[in-house]
């Protein structure tokens, strides 16, 4: 009996003029805690159109609006918004809206934070301060008010874990208070289509009403590795020689960056690939002492969350704080520094050309936040496919 291997494609995002020019599927999302617009760039990959996004934060609301310019930007407090706005912003009735979705934010209940050290406290979020544990509890309140056919909603698998698990509880019974069918499974984006292991807990959601459901993607059959999404990983010349460029090909560790406008031009090696960001340099830290210890795949005893990313694997997470040039996180398998922002582009599933703002740290900390659209995408159809479609047009 011969056995059959799934078609492995290249790992590829689409520009983001090409996820523009896909034939819409003639559903509509609203969609709250949009962050910079991952989980909506997700949406609009599996056809539907974003119609509305909420986004509290200043540097967040910067980024969506640089990507996705026609879409309605509510700004205001989601503690403030009632669901008669967002269906006005819809064009749509109670009832109507195809999906709703939204991300609370949870660095209450990460298990990388401070947990139920934190639960209840107004704190620092990103540009701002606010309580933030309360904020799922504001989303299904919308739920209520807007009664959407669907919904999705992403938070951080510690919200099943150890003492979290009663506010897990408390949300599940919400939601499904409100006249839903309702479903939460871990799903994580390297079995999505991602070159990242991220694990988060999923909540989709029917309403009692059409008889079916909640699903769920299945896992594809292969996972990506980092040398896949970055191919320009591979070659580092080794120039011994005197003359630039001129060297043997090896996959031994570079030396030292030297930091300037373009990393990359340092005369003593070269790398095919984008250009890197001086705030890349990890030398001048203790954490780059650290560094040199490690092989490509290993972590850090005295600093746990310092990685030196194994390239034929999916990177580890990519946490919000790690653009902080001194904070420990993943690290390139081969230079001593962090990845640039267009190398943590590709590992968070976002087109090459998806537009960032701000600084270094700001820009690493979106797609830090953000929910990968590649692994959306695949929710998305999920729920397009297997529920919506299903309904009377």
């Amino acid at each position: 009996m011969t056995s059959v291997t799934a078609e492995k494609p290249p790992y590829r995002v689409p520009s983001m003029a090409e996820i523009a020019a896909l034939p819409p599927n003639g559903f509509t999302v609203a969609s709250t805690f949009s962050g910079c617009g991952g989980s909506s760039l997700g949406y609009k990959i599996a056809g539907f159109r974003v119609a509305y996004a909420n986004e509290f934060i200043p540097a967040a609301q910067e980024t969506y609006r640089a990507n996705a310019p026609t879409t309605f930007l509510d700004t205001r407090d989601i503690r403030t918004v009632r669901g008669a706005d967002i269906l006005e912003a819809c064009g749509l009735r109670e009832g109507d809206l195809d999906l709703f979705d939204g991300s609370p934010p949870c660095a209450a209940f990460s298990t990388a934070g401070k947990r139920e050290a934190g639960w209840g406290v107004v704190k620092k979020y990103s540009d701002t301060e606010q309580r933030v544990d309360d904020l799922f509890f504001e989303y299904a309140r919308l739920i209520r008010e807007i009664r959407p056919k669907t919904f999705v909603a992403e938070n951080v698998s510690g919200l099943v874990k150890g003492t979290a698990i009663g506010y897990f509880k408390q949300i599940l019974t919400t939601l499904r208070e409100g006249g839903y069918r309702v479903e939460a499974r871990v799903l994580d984006a390297q079995w999505l289509g991602v070159p990242q292991s991220r694990q988060r807990l999923i909540f989709v959601g029917v309403r009692e009403d059409l008889g079916l459901a909640p699903v769920f993607p299945k896992p594809l059959p292969y996972r990506y590795s980092v040398r896949e999404a970055l191919p320009w990983i591979r070659r580092v010349v080794h120039d011994t020689s005197g003359d630039f460029s001129v060297g043997d090909v090896t996959d031994r560790p570079s030396p030292a960056i030297t930091v300037g406008v373009n990393a990359l031009n340092a005369s003593h090696f070269k790398v095919d690939g984008p250009p890197v960001e001086p705030e890349t340099d990890i030398s001048r830290f203790a954490i780059g002492a650290e560094w040199n210890k490690l092989a490509p795949g290993g972590q850090s005893e005295k600093y746990f969350s310092l990685v030196r990313v194994d390239p034929d694997a999916p990177s580890p997470c990519v946490t919000q704080t790690a653009g902080n040039p001194g904070a420990a996180g993943i690290t390139h398998p081969y230079e001593r520094r962090k990845f640039s922002i267009a190398e943590v582009r590709r590992i968070c599933g976002f087109p090459d050309d998806f537009a960032l703002t701000g600084t270094y740290a700001q820009q690493w900390e979106r797609l830090g936040r953000a929910v990968p659209p590649v692994m959306m995408s695949h929710i998305a159809a999920a729920v397009r496919d297997g529920v919506l479609a299903k309904l009377p047009r």
